[in-house]
């Protein structure tokens, strides 16, 4: 038989490569082929040498919508980015609103000044009725000094409320609307609190006081009251004890607002303690130390009284 193929053709010669068909080395591997740059392709994008960077770069900052979720929190309807010169400037201006409504009511009040330290004078001392030492004047402006600190208890309270509403207009960006109702609740209750605690330092603090100041002068020297340095105490105390008041209103809105709880306040109370103790000696005038005591009891009072409530009504 013959050894050629029936059609002719060597059997053993390469086959001829087809031009069309793509070339392929045996030696190169396929993933060590460059690949395509696509900056190439996408000339409408950055890119720093070593690749894609991405679209045009937009220079102008964005900020998430009121209502959009930071971090899993959701932001408050109304909050926005301020700068914090802004803050500043708006907070020095709802403090001169504070003092403008303070400095009315104490205007006001000069007009029954001399009254209230006469029925003040005749109530405050343990003395029977016709027994009451009268005041000395020591200073020519003692009188006019006194009448303006008398009426400056009026500005307090006119005072206050205008303050926790001032407080509430500036921190009204960034509450949320049941916070908003807490606050604006707190502005009346503000004022009942504040005559409160007036009327708290009036009926049983300054009598307790008096007694006490006269008690241990009896028998070792003739008492002669100076009319600014003993209004000058019942000013203080009063005032103070005004503001004092306000604790329950501040731990009530602390708790709702959930920057606190009841459990954590009763836990670190001795720390409260301490401060409320620094806080009376720090603002009564008195060397003897009754009046920041009876001050500080009072605080701790308030502080515990209105964790007891809490806990009573099932809050924590």
């Amino acid at each position: 038989m013959s050894d050629e193929p029936v059609d002719g053709r060597d059997a053993e010669a390469p086959e001829e490569p087809r031009e069309d068909a793509p070339s392929e080395s045996p030696d190169e591997p396929e993933f060590d082929r460059p690949a395509s740059d696509p900056a190439a392709e996408r000339p409408d994008l950055e890119t720093d040498g070593e690749g894609v960077v991405g679209d045009r770069h937009d220079p102008t900052p964005t900020y998430p919508d009121a209502d959009e979720e930071i971090g899993g929190i959701e932001t408050p309807p109304d909050d926005e980015e301020m700068p914090l010169a802004d803050h500043i400037e708006e907070m020095v201006l709802r403090l001169a609103v504070v003092l403008l409504f303070g400095a009315g009511g104490t205007a006001i009040g000069l007009l029954w000044a001399s009254d209230a330290i006469q029925y003040v004078w005749f109530n405050v001392f343990p003395y029977a009725e016709g027994e009451v030492p009268p005041p000395h004047l020591y200073n020519p402006l003692e009188l006019w000094l006194t009448r303006i600190k008398i009426s400056s208890l009026l500005g307090i309270m006119v005072a206050l409320p205008a303050f926790v509403y001032e407080c509430y207009l500036f921190m009204r960006p960034g509450l949320y609307p049941h916070e908003r109702k807490y606050y604006l609740a707190a502005v009346p209750t503000s004022v009942v609190l504040g005559a409160l605690g007036m009327l708290f330092s009036y009926v049983l603090v300054l009598p307790i006081l008096f007694r006490y100041f006269t008690y241990y002068a009896e028998g070792s020297a003739d008492v002669a009251y100076a009319l600014g340095d003993t209004f000058n105490l019942i000013i203080t105390l009063t005032g103070f004890l005004a503001i004092v008041f306000q604790i329950p209103l501040f731990i009530m809105l602390a708790i709702m607002m959930g920057v606190t709880t009841r459990r954590w306040l009763a836990q670190k109370r001795l720390y409260f303690w301490a401060a409320f103790a620094g806080l009376s000696f720090m603002f009564t005038l008195d060397p003897t130390g009754m009046a920041p005591i009876l001050v500080a009891v009072t605080m701790i009072l308030l502080f515990e009284g209105t964790l007891f409530v809490l806990k009573w009504v099932g809050t924590e």
